[in-house]
């Protein structure tokens, strides 16, 4: 859910602050992150060693632990795996079961800032970027997870992306390092804090509207609503 607030959802979301490109604001940023520390470190976002992978002993209680950890990981992937699908097709129905009711989005690109709290109101967001008038690309690779308790976790992602909005001539394409915290509700793990800051970002004003052979979001997607990018 990057390109601004995807990936982009992301994480490219939502439109009307991403397209509204500011260079003067894009030097403030890269001079201010000049005096900073690292932000892209384990100890710049916050992320701690977990459960050690490792059956503790030869009892059937340790090996039962050590397979309900590594059966923890792959429920985490899967959770992020179907949050790149669902925001790429337009699928906020199944997005919506991804994330906790109260979770909390903070996302950092190259010349915006996408900061939001709570489930319905990043789905009412990211709603407006993904319609019949952009196509987006997010693939999240190399996932570090560390499982902290059996209902608490965080995941590290490195993520790839592309957002073309159509009606602009516009594209991005970009990196970007995600860092998650999950809680399991129910049973179910649940994204419940998403971040993300960019390795690289790289906007184009192209000359012609790109020329899809096939375009998922257009037959499928909504239409972008009136006032939002590409909207009526």
């Amino acid at each position: 859910m990057p390109c601004p607030p995807a990936g982009g959802g992301g994480g490219g979301f939502p439109l009307g602050s991403r397209f509204e490109f500011d260079s003067e604001k894009e030097s403030r940023m890269a001079e201010a992150k000049k005096l900073d520390a690292p932000t892209l470190t384990k100890s710049g976002m916050g992320i701690v060693d977990g459960i050690p992978l490792e059956i503790a002993d030869e009892s059937p209680g340790a090996l039962r632990d050590a397979v309900q950890l590594l059966l923890d990981m792959e429920a985490i992937r899967r959770v992020k795996h179907a949050y790149f699908r669902c925001i790429d097709t337009g699928n906020f129905e199944e997005l919506a079961d991804l994330f906790h009711p109260d979770v909390k989005v903070h996302f950092i690109g190259g010349t915006y800032e996408w900061k939001l709290e709570g489930r319905e109101e990043y789905l009412a967001s990211i709603g407006q970027s993904f319609h019949t008038r952009s196509v987006g690309h997010h693939n999240g690779h190399h996932p570090e997870i560390e499982i902290l308790s059996p209902t608490r976790a965080t995941g590290v992602w490195y993520l790839t992306d592309n957002m073309w909005v159509m009606d602009q001539k516009f594209f991005t394409t970009g990196s970007a390092i995600y860092w998650d915290t999950y809680l399991k509700v129910d049973g179910r793990w649940l994204i419940a804090d998403s971040k993300y800051e960019r390795i690289y970002e790289l906007n184009e004003q192209q000359k012609a509207e790109p020329r899809f052979d096939y375009h998922y979001l257009g037959k499928y997607a909504k239409p972008p609503a009136p006032g939002i990018t590409g909207g009526a």
